[in-house]
């Protein structure tokens, strides 16, 4: 079973890194564009903490969660635009010290949430431990949008391990997305990880099989790079109807990013 405590230490490890990305920005720095169409870095920002805050919901308050699944269908695709947009219209300081104190409380909530307890969400409920490893997914794709927008490449770590994971777990996920059915059988898939260590899931004698690197696999089930701009190796042509449409985080499918956008 995950430990929460070592994926909560990681999420915060992962946040700290994003954090420092925003840290010493003056407000062009702040303004300036991401890859995520019409979002400047304060709507990467806001939209972590927007998300921290929904996921307190969650965790401590859960029956009302079913309000938000209300607001969600009443204002449609605008509904996490608006929120990041509302975060980004704050001063710079004020956004980051909101999204740092949120970011505490929500580990500190998750951290007390009962063993075998499931949370609600915009997907499928979670454990504390999914939820913990789908803030630090997200921590880490907003995280590389800002690295993108500063022109700063991050040193992939050991930490990816959590999100290719979490990647390989929503395969059926981002099948129904599409309202697709999803395949029948699992999907091997072997990653070359950041120590030079191989990271394995799913059953050996697959026919469908994926290769490549962690970082590869992670900027692709995030949506962060198109799969043709990757090292990524799919064998079967189910696994590359996967890659076409794989998606980690709830919400509708994303557009992802177009093949020769950072090549």
């Amino acid at each position: 079973m995950a430990d929460l405590a070592v994926i909560l230490g990681d999420l915060a490890a992962e946040s700290q890194v994003a954090d420092a990305l925003v840290a010493g920005l003056d407000e062009a720095g702040w303004a300036r564009p991401t890859p995520a169409p019409g979002w400047t870095v304060a709507h990467q920002i806001a939209h972590l903490a927007w998300t921290d805050r929904k996921a307190l919901i969650a965790a401590r308050r859960p029956r009302r969660w079913r309000a938000e699944v209300e607001n969600l269908l009443r204002i449609g695709e605008a509904y996490m635009d608006r929120g990041a947009a509302e975060g980004a219209a704050e001063p710079p300081e004020q956004l980051l010290a909101r999204w740092r104190a949120g970011r505490a409380e929500l580990a500190e909530a998750l951290a007390a949430v009962p063993e075998g307890a499931k949370l609600p969400w915009y997907g499928p409920p979670m454990s504390a431990a999914s939820m913990a490893t789908a803030r630090m997914m997200e921590t880490w794709a907003h995280g590389q949008d800002l690295a993108d927008a500063l022109g700063v490449v991050r040193e992939p770590s050991g930490r990816l391990w959590h999100i290719a994971r979490f990647g390989t777990r929503t395969r059926d996920f981002a099948y129904k997305l599409h309202s697709l059915a999803p395949p029948p059988g699992q999907f091997r898939v072997e990653l070359a990880a950041p120590d030079g260590a191989t990271w394995a899931f799913g059953p050996e004698d697959a026919e469908g099989r994926l290769t490549g690197s962690a970082l590869d696999f992670c900027l692709v089930v995030t949506q962060r790079r198109h799969p043709d701009d990757t090292g990524l190796v799919a064998t079967g042509g189910e696994v590359r109807e996967w890659l076409g449409i794989a998606q980690a985080f709830a919400g509708p499918p994303g557009a992802g990013r177009a093949p020769g956008q950072f090549v």
